[in-house]
C-alpha cells in the first residue's frame, strides 16, 4: 500500500511539474512589421524549442504595445521608436531596455512617380515633392514606430502636415500591411519598414524609390515591463527573451532571416 501510495504521490509531482513546465510563458506586444514581415514567426519557435517558454504575441503599433505595457496587459514590449521607448523607461514603466535589430525604412509609390521621388536621396526632400505635388500619400496614422518616423520626417522637410494636409493625404489607422495593400490599389506613395516590403507580394505598380538615407534608419528594442509597477507580470520569462534576443544564438537567427531571397534585419 506504501508503495503504491509512493507511486501515486510521484505521479502526481510529475504531472505537476509538467504542467508548470508547460505553463511557463508571457505576453509579448509587438510591431506589425515585426509579424507582417515574418520575423517574430521565424524567431519565436528557435526560443521556445531552447527555453520551454511560449510567447502570446500582441501585434500593435508601437504606441499601442506601450500603452498595453502600462496597463500591465503584455510583459515585454519589442518596439522602435526610441523618443516614445525613453519616455516609457524615465516614467518607469519600463526596466532594462535592450537593443535587439535595426533595419531601415524605404519610400515606395507609383513606379510612373509622379513626384519625382527617384531623383533625390533625402527622405524629407521626397516628402516636400509630394506635398508640392499633392500626389497620393499613405499615412498608417496608428501612432506606430513607423508613423512616428513619417511624422518626423515631415517636420525635417518643413511641411505642418496636420494644417497642410489635403484629399491628397490618405490615414488609414492600420498596420503596415494594410496600408502597403491600401497604397497599391490608389497608386500612392507610403512610407514603410523594408522587411514588410520585403514580403509583401500584392505590389501592383508600386516599386521602391528611394532608401539609404541616415534618417531612414529604424532601430528595435525590447523592454521589460517593470515588476514594480505591475507585481503579477511574468518578468523571469520575459527577461528570457530578452537576453536571448541579444545572444548569439538570438543574433544569429536575426542575421539568417530571409524575406523573398532579401535579408532586411541587421543584429
Amino acid at each position: 500500500m506504501a508503495v503504491k501510495t509512493a507511486a501515486a504521490l510521484a505521479a502526481a509531482l510529475a504531472f505537476v511539474t509538467a504542467a508548470g513546465a508547460a505553463e511557463r510563458a508571457f505576453t509579448l506586444a509587438s510591431t506589425t512589421s515585426l509579424e507582417h514581415s515574418g520575423l517574430l514567426r521565424s524567431l519565436l519557435p528557435r526560443f521556445e524549442a531552447t527555453t520551454a517558454i511560449r510567447v502570446r504575441v500582441l501585434s500593435v503599433g508601437t504606441g499601442q504595445a506601450l500603452e498595453l505595457a502600462r496597463r500591465g496587459d503584455a510583459d515585454a514590449v519589442l518596439v522602435h521608436a526610441p523618443a516614445l521607448e525613453t519616455v516609457f523607461v524615465a516614467e518607469g514603466w519600463g526596466i532594462e531596455r535592450r537593443p535587439v535589430l535595426r533595419n531601415d525604412f524605404v519610400l515606395v509609390g507609383p513606379a510612373a512617380d509622379p513626384a519625382r521621388v527617384a531623383q533625390t536621396r533625402d527622405a524629407a526632400e521626397a516628402l516636400r515633392r509630394i506635398w508640392r505635388a499633392e500626389a497620393p500619400f499613405v499615412s498608417r496614422a496608428d501612432r506606430s514606430g513607423t508613423h512616428y518616423a513619417e511624422l518626423e520626417l515631415w517636420r525635417a522637410a518643413g511641411v505642418a502636415i496636420e494644417r497642410e494636409k489635403g484629399p491628397w493625404y490618405r490615414q488609414t489607422g492600420s498596420g503596415m500591411g494594410p496600408a502597403l495593400n491600401t497604397a497599391a490599389g490608389l497608386g500612392a506613395y507610403v512610407l514603410a519598414d523594408g522587411a514588410t516590403w520585403a514580403s509583401f507580394r500584392n505590389r501592383g505598380s508600386l516599386a521602391l524609390l528611394l532608401e539609404g538615407d541616415p534618417r531612414l534608419q529604424n532601430h528595435y528594442s525590447i523592454i521589460l515591463v517593470n515588476p514594480t509597477r505591475h507585481p503579477h507580470v511574468r518578468a523571469d520569462e520575459a527577461r528570457t527573451f530578452a537576453r536571448w534576443l541579444v545572444s548569439a544564438e538570438g543574433q544569429a537567427a536575426i542575421a539568417a532571416f530571409a524575406a523573398n531571397g532579401e535579408r532586411p534585419f541587421r543584429p
